[in-house]
């Protein structure tokens, strides 16, 4: 395992060692240091592959049993990691960059947990600060009308998809909010792990299924969302 100091953009600068329209077109001191490792459970470039193979592993107790990751498919640089990211936001906060294919959750004392996402089209054109107004475990899916407009053969779940692996929202969904309102905006599972790092998706942010799961657990209803500009 290694926690790494880095900049306010979360480029490592030093280290420390101690699937169907579904997914594809619906749509990141020593002591100091293992002090953040602990905190984060983070799994950085330069792990092992065993280490790698430990943290994607599969998920057999959910509802609906969550597959182990090839993590061939995933550039390292994705991998969930704890990195140095100055920012005046309380810990908690998650911070979207989409331009980087990065979600932050800022841990405080100069750290944060970063995930590699993917970013659709209109995830370069939304930004802005939000909250997360709801949260869903194996959400149902309902394509919006502009995308039933798009692409006709998504009509069928207009009346919303059943929960599962195949659904486009995965394992867990996390809602994003304006002023009560819905933006249209969330973060989501995919377990499409080679989409990590592009722009595939339809403007929601995907993680790692493994990586959704950990930011899920972290993060209660009304936390901050910052949505920066790509």
């Amino acid at each position: 395992m290694v926690v790494d100091d880095a900049n306010h953009s979360g480029e490592p600068v030093a280290a420390i060692r101690p699937e169907l329209i579904n997914r594809r077109a619906f749509l990141g001191g020593a002591a100091i240091g293992l002090g953040v490792l602990a905190l984060a459970g983070c799994a950085p470039a330069g792990m092992s592959v065993a280490e790698a193979e430990r943290v994607y592993g599969p998920r057999p107790n959910e509802r609906f049993p969550i597959p182990a990751v090839k993590v061939s498919k995933i550039n390292p640089k994705y991998f969930r990691r704890t990195v140095r990211y100055d920012s005046k936001e309380v810990a908690g906060t998650i911070i979207v960059d989409p331009r980087n294919h990065y979600v932050y959750r800022i841990e405080g004392d100069g750290y944060a947990t970063r995930y590699g996402v993917s970013v659709g089209r209109a995830g370069f054109l939304w930004s802005g600060d939000a909250y997360i107004g709801r949260k869903a475990e194996w959400p149902i899916w309902t394509p919006p009308k502009e995308m039933i407009e798009r692409q006709p053969e998504a009509a069928k779940y207009a009346g919303g998809m059943k929960p599962g692996l195949d659904n486009p929202l995965g394992a867990r969904a996390l809602y994003l909010y304006q002023n009560g309102v819905y933006t249209l905006y969330t973060l989501y599972s995919t377990s499409v792990p080679e989409t990590i790092g592009t722009g595939v998706s339809s403007g929601c942010i995907g993680l790692i299924t493994q990586d959704m799961l950990d930011l899920y657990d972290k993060t209660p209803v009304n936390t901050k969302v910052i949505v920066l500009k790509a």
